[in-house]
This record gives C-alpha cells, structure tokens and sequence, in this order.
C-alpha cells in the first residue's frame, strides 16, 4: 500500500473512532434534546483531528512492520486482526496530536492551527464567547487525550506485548505534559546566557515533541509486533531522540524560511509568540551586540511587530544561527541513521525505517 493511501485510511479510521466515541446513549440524547454546544464540539473535534501529514501513524505503522520483517527469521506469528488493530493503536497517537495542539494553540493564543482556525477560537465564534469557546477547548483537548488512550487500549486486545504498549502509551502522555511545563518555564529564562538558553530549548523538543513524535511511534510499534520491551524501548530511544529533535529544529526553521501556505501558520509566527527557541539562541551568541541587544529587548517585550519580525530574521540570516541550525539539524539525522544501521534488525527492516524517517527532515538539511 502507497503512502498516499495509507493516509486515507488512517484519516478515514480517525473520523470513525473520534466520531464511535461520542456515539455513546447518552451522548446521543443530549445532542438531539439539549445541547447545540455539544454538537459543535463534537463537530469540532472531528475538524480538528482533520489534515496533517499523519507522520506519527506512519511511523508507527512502519516500525510495527520493521519489527514484523525482523521477526520472520524468528517464526513470528501475527493474527489476522493485527494489522487492523495496529491502524487503530497508530490512529490513537495522532488522536492525541490533535489534543495536545488544541490545548498548544489556547497556551499560545494562536488563532491558526493547519491555516483553518485554532479549535478555542472556532467555539468561541460558535459561542459568542472568548470565555466559553476557551473552555470548551480546554475540555475538548481532555476528552481527545483520553478517547486517544481508550483507542490504544481497545487496540491492545488484538496486538503483543498489551501491558507494555499501554504503560508506554500513558508515558508519552505524561512526557509531553512535562514537556510543555518546561516550555512554558523558559519563557522566563534571561537571554544573557545563549548556551544555556540552547541546551533548555533541545530539552524541551526531547520531551514535549521528540517523546510523542518520533519515540513513542517507534517504541509503540516495535512493541505491538512483538519486539522485547526493553531492547524495543532502547531502540526507539537511540532513533528517535535525534530524529524528533532534528523535526523539531526543521519546524522551528520553518517559520521562517517557508511560507503560510506550507505551514498553515504566519510566516514569523514564533517569533510574535516570543518563543525563546535554538534559533535565538544560536543569533545570540554569533550575532553583533547592537543586534544582540535588539533581539534581548525584542523579545523582552510584550509583542513584536511586522518590522520587528523581518530584523529578526535578517539578523538570524545574517549572524548565522540559520545555517547553525542547518548544521545541527543535519548532525542530528545522520546519527538517526547510524542507529538504525547499528541497529540488529535485519536489512529489509532498516531499509522500511530508513524510508519513514526521511519523510521527518526536509531532503536538503539531512
């Protein structure tokens, strides 16, 4: 199957499980006899859970079946629900994405989320209220977290490895609320140490996007095919930490050298958010000081302006942080890529994981 289609099927299994999950009695009763706002945030979690490359569902399809490829020389059994049950488990991480970016966008303020409107502001407008639209996105963005858990148990019944997978499942969750934690701490970090700044700020992609993009689908797969737990979870470590960061140093990079339409966000947008990222880092410590104490008092502000946004990105041109971020970025996918070699899974597997994870870093920076 192409990876086109296996795309639809995955968009396909989302809308059905999001949608199987509020078909409850009582959810039904209070839909049609009490309340239009249940309807909208139901409608709303479909549309959000809508778009996106799926990159976490594939990857997770792809390590199930590197692990199924390796375990052939071992007379690995699979049953015939299996792969069905691995479609809903892969499904389950990108139901969680979708939590996790609804609660992101209310912590931001963004108004954007994949160029259509961020879900708290789309139940605002249904609402006529900031206040009950936020809401409404807070407890949406709960109940995904938990429909997401409840799909990767139901999964478990038909996939190896059951305990495992489930306890991993709960640890990404927690991983990426710690994650977000620590994001949200370095905004209050000072800007006079960039070393530091730049080492806080690869910690936060290593726990709030590294641990659900890259390490959880490798681990969750691995383990749903059988792999031992802890060589599985080992693996997917040693893979996926470089590969999530270096997708995350991608993204960051891509705000600014990339276009709306690419990223269904402004152009500069984490530079009006104020995020304090690698990126400012790195122009921290090679830029000029005039430029250094203009991004200090930039981002020291309460916002940042259009004018303020394009001398940013000069000064990130200009000082170099971009092609330090290249750099990085490269350094970290080849060492992706040397686990996997290193890796003991047969040759076939590596290639299926090779394949994946260059779907992760645009082909010019890995």
């Amino acid at each position: 199957m192409s990876l086109d289609s296996q795309r639809s099927c995955i968009d396909t299994r989302i809308s059905e499980l999001i949608y199987n999950q509020f078909d409850s009695l009582a959810c039904k009763n209070l839909i049609s006899n009490c309340s239009e706002t249940l309807k909208s945030v139901v409608s709303q979690a479909i549309l959000s859970s809508q778009g996106g490359k799926r990159l976490r569902a594939l990857l997770a399809l792809k390590a199930f079946d590197a692990a199924k490829e390796s375990s052939k020389e071992n007379n690995g059994h699979f049953s015939n629900d299996s792969k069905s049950a691995m479609l809903n488990l892969a499904c389950a991480l990108e139901v969680f994405q979708t939590a996790a970016l609804v609660h992101d966008d209310i912590i931001d303020e963004s108004a954007l989320r994949r160029g259509k409107p961020s879900a708290y502001c789309a139940l605002s407008k249904a609402t006529n209220s900031q206040h009950i639209g936020t809401g409404l996105g807070l407890m949406l963005g709960d109940i995904l977290a938990s429909q997401s858990f409840d799909i990767s148990r139901k999964a478990c019944e038909n996939l190896q490895n059951p305990h495992e997978v489930l306890c991993e499942f709960a640890n990404m969750q927690k991983n990426v609320g710690i994650g977000q934690i620590l994001d949200l701490s370095i905004e209050m970090m000072s800007l006079d140490n960039p070393q530091k700044l730049a080492e806080s700020s690869i910690n936060v992609f290593r726990w709030k996007t590294a641990s659900y993009t890259t390490i959880a689908p490798l681990s969750l797969g691995f383990l749903a095919a059988g792999m031992q737990k802890d060589y599985a979870i080992d693996l997917a470590n040693q893979i996926g930490d470089p590969l999530g960061i270096a997708f995350q140093l991608a993204d960051d990079l891509l705000d600014i050298v990339s276009d709306s339409a690419h990223t269904g966000k402004p152009i500069g947008g984490d530079i009006k958010e104020g995020k304090r990222a690698v990126l400012l880092a790195d122009a921290l410590e090679l830029c000029t000081p005039e430029d250094k104490l203009f991004l200090i008092n930039a981002y020291t502000s309460s916002s940042r302006n259009e004018d303020d946004v394009k001398r940013i990105i000069d000064i990130y041109n200009k000082s170099g942080a971009i092609s330090k971020s290249k750099e990085r970025i490269h350094n970290l996918w080849v060492k992706s890529q040397e686990k996997i070699s290193n890796s003991t899974l047969n040759a076939n597997s590596k290639v299926i994981l090779r394949n994946i994870s260059n779907m992760f870093i645009p082909k010019e920076w890995q």
